[in-house]
């Protein structure tokens, strides 16, 4: 697995270790099985971004400090410039750039994700609250609630974000959108 996912594992169990929880504990509130939340906290496997947001929401943290290990620290606004986000490869075909990395208490988790073309299958996750996407290159093919959807350019979809969803590249080509977890 790459250095980010180890990384973002060990914060994960530095996290779990200062709140004097066990894995069960800290799963259990997470809302995921002990053996994902052990396996997401080994740095042996993808750490779905779902699951990253639902931790810092869970324990009152960040998600900018489990990605990066920095805290934000603005509270009036703040910019990220083109291509300057911080940066998330998770697997080979999913590389998330977080918008809002720099904003303390952000109610909104946005992000522009860069899917790949891949010939895995359609890995479907789910996680609390809403999504919102909006295609900004390329066509993607988007499965949620046993449902096929194919997005265009310019196309958006809003959705229950507990439903089981996923996301792939269509064409041959690179599929860009905003992602925004609410």
């Amino acid at each position: 697995m790459n250095t980010q996912i180890k990384q973002i594992a060990e914060r994960l169990r530095g996290l779990r270790d200062a709140l004097d929880l066990t894995i069960a504990q800290a799963a259990d509130k997470c809302g995921v099985s002990e053996a994902d939340y052990a396996r997401y906290e080994s740095g042996t496997s993808d750490i779905p971004m779902s699951f990253i947001c639902e931790v810092a929401q869970t324990f009152g943290i960040e998600t900018s400090a489990l990605i990066s290990g920095t805290d934000p620290h603005s509270l009036a606004y703040f910019v990220t410039r083109k291509g300057t986000g911080t940066s998330i490869e998770r697997t080979k075909c999913y590389k998330y750039q977080s918008l809002a990395h720099g904003f303390r208490n952000a109610k909104a988790e946005p992000f522009e994700v860069t899917v790949e073309p891949c010939h895995q299958t359609m890995h479907l996750n789910t996680h609390s609250g809403q999504e919102f996407n909006l295609v900004l290159e390329g066509t993607m093919q988007l499965q949620i609630a046993g449902n096929e959807l194919v997005l265009n350019e310019g196309d958006s979809i809003y959705f229950d974000a507990t439903k089981p969803h996923g996301m792939k590249a269509l064409n041959g080509k690179n599929v860009r959108f905003l992602a925004v977890i609410l």
